[in-house]
């Protein structure tokens, strides 16, 4: 049975690799998609969705979005027990425009990562 307090070392990397492309990208756009990716790959996850949705908030402080920035502080609040409690809708990208309970398509490649068998374990 997969945990939902360890994230799976397929996804950490594929996870780990966006908030790497988000920390070194040039400019707001390519760093907002890849947290938004990070963002879907965590969601199953309160640990790493708190932790994408905290770096979601400096994003939007620093770019000085305050509707954004409220969003996010929202997020904080709802993103460990939304997880937790297996009520995080899948592919929402975690951004204010796009809400709280909205369910989106996962993109394919986030979905493969996330679908396929972690450990020997499908993965729920």
């Amino acid at each position: 049975m997969a945990s939902r307090f360890l994230m799976p070392a397929r996804v950490r990397v594929s996870f780990e690799n966006e908030l790497h492309r988000a920390a070194t990208a040039a400019d707001p756009d390519t760093m907002w998609t890849a947290l938004e990716r990070a963002h879907i790959l965590s969601q199953r996850w309160a640990w790493e969705h708190t932790r994408a949705h905290w770096l979601m908030l400096r994003l939007a402080l620093a770019c000085r979005d305050r509707r954004e920035a409220f969003g996010q502080v929202v997020r904080l609040v709802v993103a460990g027990p939304g997880s937790l409690m297996g009520r995080a809708p899948v592919g929402n990208t975690g951004r204010t425009a796009v809400g709280l309970h909205t369910v989106l398509p996962v993109p394919d490649d986030l979905a493969a990562v996330l679908d396929a068998p972690q450990d020997g374990v499908p993965t729920p």
